[in-house]
């Protein structure tokens, strides 16, 4: 019988399968601290991992364990060089993490030009004929708008549908797409990223946080987009640098931004976001749809049990 730690609460469907295989028994671990992670881990041969921090500390005490299950597709939480020399092998959810995500950027960016739901306060304030006199620089289509789509893989393939949906133009930045495979969604491929935001009204990130993304949008990328331009990132945090978005919106070099991802999570309360007022927030929630969460925890714990039964997808399997 195979010992599976599901590290932080998952949904109860993913847990009901276990529970109907003998051939496995699971143990929820809720308590996220390092000092209980290098009590608890060593125990297991499979986790499933969704928050939690799995550094090299932790995984030095782990002779058992086989694989990591993530809740999800990132996996900036787990130390990839050490699982890599030990050959633990890193599953990902890459069936059921698309469609919530690209409809959360969507929800931010018809949010944002749509005015932030200032037209229902209008209504519960008896403000009714304020609109009337609405500043035409608050409310605006999404006919004709560029999007650029920094990423062109799950998600990136899902919104660029909606987008077309609402007759937006899609350029997509993706060094690693063909661009047949591009245009056969319907969106352009740029080969320049940089030249490719001087005319760009909305930037979606849709990329993994490591070396090479830390810091990639700064205030130099900012500089280059257009005054009226908006930035959604429901990616990674640490990719956008808080602090030159902070400033860039502040002095009107961009207009807006939706974030759903920071750097430290939760953000402290220093975090200048969290007071700017041109910024739309919510907490690393883009995949908390009922549908999604429940789909989640279904391929997740599918995931371990197909690993274990030698049946597992190689396109589950993160290539280290």
């Amino acid at each position: 019988m195979y010992n599976i730690g599901i590290i932080d609460k998952i949904n109860l469907k993913g847990l009901e399968i276990f529970k109907k295989n003998n051939n496995f028994k699971f143990e929820v671990v809720t308590d996220l601290s390092k000092e209980n992670l290098l009590k608890k881990i060593p125990e297991f041969d499979g986790i499933t991992l969704r928050r939690g921090k799995i550094n090299s500390e932790i995984l030095s005490k782990c002779k058992k364990l086989k694989v990591i299950s993530r809740h999800g597709v990132g996996y900036d939480n787990v130390d990839i060089d050490f699982i890599k020399k030990k050959n633990i092998k890193l599953l990902v959810t890459d069936s059921s993490t698309s469609t919530s995500p690209a409809e959360h950027i969507m929800y931010m960016i018809l949010s944002i030009y749509k005015g932030v739901n200032f037209f229902d306060s209008m209504v519960r304030e008896g403000n009714f004929s304020k609109a009337i006199n609405l500043d035409i620089n608050q409310n605006f289509e999404l006919f004709n708008k560029k999007i650029l789509v920094f990423g062109f893989g799950r998600i990136g393939k899902k919104l660029i549908k909606k987008c077309l949906g609402f007759d937006m133009i899609v350029n997509v930045f993706d060094p690693f797409v063909d661009e047949k495979i591009i245009k056969s969604f319907g969106g352009e491929k740029v080969l320049d990223f940089k030249e490719s935001l001087k005319d760009t009204d909305i930037l979606s990130l849709s990329l993994p946080l490591n070396d090479k993304t830390y810091n990639l949008i700064s205030l130099n990328e900012m500089k280059l987009m257009k005054k009226n331009s908006i930035i959604i990132n429901v990616s990674r945090g640490g990719i956008v640098n808080e602090k030159d978005l902070d400033f860039a919106l502040k002095k009107k070099i961009i207009s807006y931004a939706g974030i759903d991802v920071f750097e430290k999570e939760p953000p402290d309360e220093s975090n200048p976001l969290l007071v700017n007022k041109r910024v739309l927030l919510s907490p690393h929630a883009a995949t908390f749809t009922k549908e999604c969460l429940e789909n989640m925890s279904i391929e997740t714990v599918k995931n371990i049990i197909n690993f274990f039964e030698n049946t597992i997808d190689k396109s589950k399997i993160v290539s280290l």
